[in-house]
């Protein structure tokens, strides 16, 4: 064979070499970039508000308790009955704050009298007189002259060997509105960096609390070197100067930043108005995309292996990952039904056999009765739950080959296919009789519901929007009618 021939054909396989590489390159890092963004956003828009929500939800049961115990004694008329009465008997407060911090479990508990200046403690009674001349009781005074309920003061515990502590002071007033003292609970702050160690190894994001001025209050003690300090500022963290700017304002949502670490970050704040704190709930953007980078170096080196059956296999994932992309954007996520993308692709089908073979073909529009009412009544959450259930009672009350499709809102639509005007009227009031009689349930409450159903039938001239006009007209006529009945179409020859 000739070199040239031999040059010719070891260019010809290094060139499609060579383009199968840089083809499974590409499809390699558009793969990569795709997922990168869908993970991105997922995390930005599900994944941290979703742990925001569920950290504060902790917190209003580990950290806002101590307020709510707080205010009880702010309260209490035994306290103020005893303070009113002159003080008399040392040993009752003591018994009163003891009993405190055994039933709620709390680390300490105090009274602090304006009449006498005495300070209680649960287990060593008086423990001082607070004085204006001392640097540490500063606190009373501003305690005593503010104008907010009560505060959350970090500080000394001179009860308990200067431990540090979260205090909660809350104001004391008589009957008659007057200043009396202050009282409240303590936690350790070790207690505290200990319950934010557990929300930060339970959904494996750094949490940390900061107050409006920027400073980091509280966070947890395991972490790194780049880990976030309490009494840094948002100042020395980066990008996190934007952030700081929009303080107290617009600060609370999703924000992204580059930290120190160099890496991308992905930050969700939210005010806890018990604490007046922000809860920052953060994620490094590596740890998240670690896995799709795997992924695409195992990619690239398995084409350098086997090239040609790496490019198959990989069409067969893209293909796959597709489908199953193009499955979800046609599915309603919160009823499991197909969504008007879906149903368009399924509704075109349907109108086409109708019209080819010719069958009958009925479309049903369904509208729950008053659901604005049931939302402000129930809920947001009640309403979710309740159109899931409905989507379950259509299925249930309706054949496989039936399309059912979630219209937008507490509205849905259904194409009866091989069904005529009779049997369609019948399958609308087994639904409507259905929903009627069903006590729909949300966090064991009952709810009842109706709904109206506009029907219209497949004329020989219809298109899909026409006949979805006519059920839109009838269902019209049914709420216009008292609702929770079924109207049939009126044809123009109905009219005439």
């Amino acid at each position: 064979m000739p070199r040239s021939a031999v040059f010719s054909q070891r260019s010809l396989i290094l060139t499609l070499l060579l383009l199968l590489g840089c083809g499974f390159l590409a499809t390699s890092l558009i793969s990569y970039f795709a997922s990168r963004s869908a993970i991105r956003d997922s995390i930005i828009n599900t994944e941290l508000p979703l742990t925001s929500d569920t950290v504060y939800s902790e917190i209003q049961k580990d950290l806002v308790r101590p307020i709510l115990i707080s205010s009880m004694m702010a309260h209490d008329t035994f306290l103020r009955d005893w303070v009113l009465g002159g003080e008399r008997d040392t040993a009752q407060i003591s018994r009163y704050l003891n009993e405190v911090m055994g039933q709620y479990r709390a680390y300490t508990a105090f009274f602090v009298s304006s009449a006498s200046n005495n300070y209680y403690q649960a287990q060593k009674g008086v423990l001082k007189q607070v004085n204006p001349q001392e640097p540490r009781d500063t606190w009373y005074y501003r305690v005593r002259d503010m104008t907010a309920p009560y505060e959350i003061n970090v500080d000394l515990d001179m009860a308990n060997q200067d431990k540090l502590t979260v205090f909660i002071n809350y104001r004391v007033f008589d009957y008659n509105g007057n200043f009396i003292g202050v009282t409240g609970i303590g936690l350790t702050v070790e207690a505290v960096v200990h319950l934010i160690d557990d929300y930060q190894k339970r959904y494996q994001r750094q949490v940390f609390f900061v107050d409006p001025k920027g400073d980091v209050v509280l966070t947890g003690s395991n972490g790194g070197a780049d880990a976030i300090r309490v009494g840094q500022s948002l100042h020395e963290l980066g990008g996190l100067q934007d952030v700081l700017k929009q303080m107290p304002g617009s600060v609370t949502g999703s924000h992204e930043y580059r930290g120190t670490d160099g890496h991308s970050h992905f930050l969700n704040v939210r005010l806890v108005p018990e604490l007046n704190w922000y809860l920052f709930v953060d994620k490094r953007e590596g740890a998240a995309l670690d896995k799709i980078r795997q992924s695409l170096y195992l990619n690239l080196a398995i084409c350098a292996m086997i090239g040609l059956v790496v490019l198959s296999l990989l069409n067969a994932m893209v293909k796959r990952h597709q489908d199953n992309i193009e499955t979800l954007a046609t599915r309603d996520s919160l009823t499991g039904l197909p969504n008007r993308r879906g149903f368009d692709l399924l509704a075109a089908q349907a109108l086409l056999e109708a019209q080819r073979e010719p069958k009958p073909l009925v479309a049903l529009l369904i509208d729950l009765d008053h659901f604005k009412v049931l939302n402000d009544t129930h809920g947001h959450l009640a309403g979710d739950e309740v159109l899931r259930q409905f989507a379950q009672v259509l299925e249930n009350c309706l054949r496989l080959s039936d399309i059912i499709c979630r219209w937008g809102g507490e509205e849905f639509i259904v194409l009866l296919k091989d069904t005529d005007g009779a049997q369609a009227r019948e399958v609308a009031e087994k639904i409507r009789l259905r929903t009627e009689q069903l006590k729909f349930t949300f966090a064991d409450r009952p709810i009842t519901l109706t709904t109206s159903i506009g029907l219209s039938c497949l004329q020989p001239e219809d298109t899909l929007h026409s006949l979805i006009a006519r059920a839109d007209h009838a269902l019209y006529r049914a709420k216009q009618s008292g609702r929770n009945r079924v109207c049939v179409e009126m044809l123009r020859s109905d009219y005439a």
